[in-house]
């Protein structure tokens, strides 16, 4: 149970579907009450199926390019704390890389459950290298089953949260977005140092 919240935990604070609300709004202003949701649907599954590659493949990608998981949880730490410094200052969706030119770009597709909805602003970088980190860290089939299960739940959590979008921004309103942004932000931000720090003191083997 303990590894259940740990994992939902991490991942619904780096992915934060709250602080995504705004952008999902704008992105299918047009759409009807059922596009909307049919979007929701699939930009949950999208993310589910990216964060199951990333955690099962991830290991064999590291090592083909020769990079230890200490440089990886480095690298994700950095990542992540940069993630939670752009919530933290209110710019969450220039931080996940959803530029206005991205999202001018996917208000004339149909395809933005994938681009940007699941990536970046979800499935990014710092959920990958979470997921790939905690692949090599739990090696158990058990523990594998319990990260897999909190995976699921997280997909289905951000479908809920993308599907009540409506009465999400009306009950919060701009300002109650963006508070729960920066408070996730700053768990964000201590998940990001935990993982560096963790790092470092494998590397140099700081007792």
């Amino acid at each position: 149970m303990d590894l259940f919240i740990f994992t939902f935990g991490a991942l619904f604070s780096v992915m934060n579907p709250v602080g995504s609300v705004p952008i999902f709004l704008s992105l299918t202003q047009n759409d009807s009450k059922r596009s909307k949701n049919k979007t929701a649907l699939w930009t949950s599954i999208n993310v589910f199926i990216i964060l199951i590659i990333s955690f099962f493949a991830g290991k064999y990608i590291l090592n083909f390019f020769g990079i230890s998981i200490d440089v990886l949880r480095i690298a994700g730490g950095l990542v992540i704390c940069m993630s939670a410094y752009g919530l933290l200052m209110g710019a969450s969706g220039k931080q996940r890389g959803v530029s206005k030119k991205v999202t001018d770009d996917a208000q004339h597709r149909s395809d933005i459950a994938l681009t940007p909805l699941a990536i970046p602003m979800m499935a990014g970088p710092g959920a990958m290298s979470l997921l790939i980190a905690m692949y090599q860290d739990y090696p158990g089939y058990l523990d594998k089953i319990i990260i897999i299960s909190a995976i699921l739940v997280s997909c289905i959590v951000i479908f809920a949260v993308l599907r009540s979008s409506n009465y999400i921004s009306r009950l919060l309103g701009a300002s109650g977005i963006v508070a729960i942004s920066r408070i996730v932000g700053f768990l964000v931000m201590a998940i990001g140092i935990q993982y560096i720090i963790n790092s470092l003191v494998i590397i140099f083997k700081i007792d």
